[in-house]
């Protein structure tokens, strides 16, 4: 089975404390919200502690028109990617040589945030000395769930050419989506939770040559994916896109919606390996907000200990969207795991949608 070879996440350029982004907040929406100190609890209550930005407060104070907006993103995204990239490709405590760009036949891009034709893949290979031959696949449009989908279809496609290499490249510049004019709940809700992040992983195919580079000595195997669309749910999550830009669609009601739902689908999934919750001893979930983790932990029946690294990105980092799963996942795989254990990988996006992936640690 395919394994995951290397996780590499980056820390970016502008930390900004909670209590400043609260701040941020009054100033911005003081006179929009009748009821603004109530729902300023958002953020003194969502165990956000810091989230990193591309820029700092004071740049999101000003006018700036989509146009702007989407060419920082297409910069800073081939800056910190090729960043990304070189670090995964690097990873010392994951490998025991350097990677080299022309050893992997896949590019596998993920974002949500900002728009680029040619891709941000196809700007980075020019920089990076990829082969020419190297196969692209940008998946956009995918919000919370895309850093859990990019896992899942490298792993169909070292299923298909056993041999390959394939790595996920996870960019998402929440920051740069900002409405300063919007004063809807969403944004509100936005403002108080979401970050800029930039993730990286390799997975690798059975009989790459590079799974005898592994430096640590049980990684985790991906033994199959599932995904799950909920029908008419398309108002759930996701952008509106207007004149100014994307604006956040984030409904209040998804930890109510998990109910129920949930369940059944992580049943179902582990049904097909034989295998039940209790057999689970890692839960690396994409941690959408305290809520989302909470509703995990009701809904499935999951540990303090298990959500630990979710809570852990969540505190240090807040909701970075597609790259928020592989920032919990890199901080698994450097925690001592032991031999067979299982662990489950899931996310939630618009759609409304889940992708789960099921891990097990094997040398």
């Amino acid at each position: 089975m395919p394994v995951i070879l290397s996780v590499s996440s980056l820390p970016l350029s502008h930390e900004v404390s909670q209590n400043l982004a609260m701040d941020f907040a009054k100033e911005m929406f003081g006179d929009s919200f009748k009821d603004l100190n109530r729902l300023l609890k958002l953020f003194e209550n969502g165990q956000v502690k810091r989230r990193f930005f591309t820029r700092n407060l004071e740049w999101f104070k000003e006018e700036h028109t989509f146009e702007e907006k989407n060419d920082i993103y297409i910069d800073q995204a081939v800056e910190f990617g090729v960043e990304a990239v070189r670090k995964c490709l690097t990873h010392s405590e994951f490998l025991t040589r350097t990677v080299n760009e022309n050893e992997i036949n896949a590019f596998i891009f993920v974002s949500s945030t900002g728009i680029a034709t040619p891709t941000i893949d196809a700007r980075i290979m020019n920089k990076l000395p990829f082969s020419r031959h190297t196969k692209r696949i940008p998946l956009w449009g995918l919000g919370c769930a895309g850093g859990a989908s990019g896992l899942a279809r490298a792993f169909e496609y070292c299923k298909a050419f056993p041999n390959s290499n394939v790595i996920v490249l996870t960019i998402e510049l929440c920051s740069l989506t900002f409405q300063k004019n919007d004063v809807s709940k969403s944004n509100l809700v936005g403002t108080s939770l979401f970050g800029d992040g930039v993730a990286c992983a390799l997975v690798c195919g059975d009989e790459s040559n590079l799974k005898g580079i592994k430096a640590k000595k049980y990684m985790p195997k991906i033994l199959g994916t599932h995904s799950t669309l909920m029908s008419d749910s398309l108002d759930i999550m996701g952008w509106k896109v207007k004149n100014e830009g994307l604006y956040v669609i984030f409904s209040k009601d998804i930890p109510s919606i998990m109910k129920g739902w949930l369940l059944p689908n992580v049943k179902h999934f582990l049904k097909q390996f034989d295998l039940e919750k209790k057999d689970l001893s890692r839960f690396i979930a994409h941690p959408g907000g305290k809520k989302v983790l909470d509703a995990y932990q009701y809904e499935l029946g999951v540990t303090e200990e298990m959500l630990s690294y979710s809570k852990a990105v969540l505190h240090d980092f807040g909701n970075m969207s597609s790259a928020t799963i592989l920032y919990v996942l890199e901080r698994v795989m450097q925690d001592e795991v032991g031999i067979g254990e299982y662990g489950l990988a899931a996310a939630l996006g618009p759609g409304f949608s889940s992708e789960m992936l099921l891990l097990k640690w094997e040398a």
